[in-house]
């Protein structure tokens, strides 16, 4: 145990102070979340938050991958560490002269996007050069179980602080977090440069760029199974825009039922992942990524659309969330035994671009429809009709309404690619 920890030291250093520094970051997103929406009511308004934080990750992963293998890991940390804190010293500043305005938010959340953007790759490598491949799985589940964590912890601390203090309370937070990560990264972490081949160092930028897509396009299961994620992201994403306006304007909703719901989706992905950490491996890794997903948007989104209870909403959010680790744990294994490791880094950045390119358009969607379409509709249409027996009166009900058709949407997504992934199914045995 002992000789364990002493090998792990710098990988537990960088992990722990990291993941402190992240919980921080994410209690400050949600707070601003609820602080826009209590300012503007808008669900459109509150989702562009995201979509801005996206969008940057979108367009550049492709390239990030290549950016990473070029620089220094530690450099690349403390500079995107360093414009993320600044980007959120002046949100503070903003807030505590009373000249924030969304377009303000929107912008900082640009840049702390793409600093995220090329932070990710070089922090997965890091990760992967300061540990032994013996505790390769230990430490995967430890990053897991601190993700887990942060899931459950931060809409729940980022609410209290927020209601007994106030905005300004979580932003000190996150940079006493940011603080703590940033010394230990400086001072406490070594991170030796890897020694590259020649062809390494000699490869044009661009062809590592488009090595990546070449490689999808001549292994179809794996393209296909980026793109099926893709519509996954789609729904999950128009449902992150719509569940604030489904829960904060009810009576028997607001900013703490809201923490505890968004909580229950973090001690759902904790108990998912104990579960796919001792479950055997499946017979098909295919059967699994698809009918996880098929049983999670075919439940939680209908138990939402349909309910008006905290409780009925926080069982949603289990049901929905408790096998998503296991659909990842699966997803994983088929990408890792099917790319080579040395294209893993440019097709996994090219993964990044196709897979999440959905998200800010699903949280656009989300909010368009809860504002422009579904709430005017629900609020034009008289007591006595279906719609007001299935999805309630009042502001909420159209967010309702919304959740209904996601649920929709996301069977139809599972269904479609159900059909294209029949056949890689039956020889996928593991």
């Amino acid at each position: 145990m002992k000789n364990s920890i002493k090998e792990l030291k710098t990988f537990l250093i960088l992990w722990s102070t990291q993941s402190l520094s992240q919980l921080g970051s994410s209690m400050t997103g949600f707070a601003l979340t609820l602080w826009l929406y209590q300012e503007t009511g808008s669900a459109l308004q509150t989702a562009l938050l995201s979509i801005c934080s996206y969008a940057p990750y979108v367009m550049m992963s492709i390239f990030a991958g290549a950016f990473s293998d070029r620089w220094d890991k530690k450099k690349i940390m403390l500079v995107c560490d360093t414009f993320a804190a600044f980007c959120t010293v002046v949100t503070l500043f903003l807030l505590k002269t009373d000249q924030l305005q969304p377009m303000h938010m929107y912008l900082l959340n640009a840049v702390n996007g793409l600093m995220n953007t090329v932070q990710q790759p070089a922090s997965d490598v890091a990760m992967t050069m300061i540990t032994p491949e013996k505790y390769y799985q230990k430490t995967s589940g430890l990053r897991s179980l601190s993700n887990s964590l942060i899931t459950i912890l931060n809409p729940v601390l980022a609410t209290a602080v927020f209601s007994f203090s106030g905005m300004d309370a979580v932003i000190y937070i996150d940079l006493l977090t940011f603080t703590a990560a940033f010394l230990a990264l400086l001072f406490g972490v070594k991170i030796s440069a890897p020694e590259k081949g020649a062809s390494a160092k000699n490869e044009p930028f661009l062809q590592t760029v488009t090595s990546g897509l070449d490689y999808l396009r001549n292994n179809r299961l794996i393209l296909t199974l980026i793109l099926f994620l893709a519509g996954i992201n789609f729904v999950a994403s128009a449902f992150d825009a719509v569940l604030p306006a489904l829960i904060l304007p009810r009576d028997n909703g607001g900013e703490a039922v809201l923490g505890m719901v968004s909580s229950c989706s973090g001690i759902a992905t904790l108990a998912g992942s104990l579960i796919a950490v001792l479950m055997p491996a499946p017979r098909s890794r295919i059967r699994v990524i698809y009918l996880t997903m098929l049983f999670s948007l075919g439940t939680e989104n209908f138990i939402l659309a349909f309910s008006d209870s905290p409780v009925l909403w926080c069982l949603a959010q289990m049901i929905g969330w408790l096998l998503v680790p296991i659909m990842n744990a699966n997803l994983d294994v088929v990408l890792r035994s099917s790319i080579p490791v040395e294209m893993q880094g440019r097709v996994y950045s090219c993964r990044n671009t196709l897979q999440f390119f959905t998200i800010p358009i699903g949280l656009f969607t989300g909010g368009t429809m809860v504002d422009m379409v579904c709430e005017p509709l629900m609020a034009s249409t008289p007591s006595d009709s279906m719609l007001v027996c299935l999805f309630g009166t009042g502001k909420g009900s159209g967010a309702a309404l919304m959740m209904f058709f996601l649920g929709i949407t996301g069977v139809t997504v599972c269904l479609v690619f159900g059909q294209i992934l029949r056949k890689y199914i039956d020889t996928d045995r593991s």
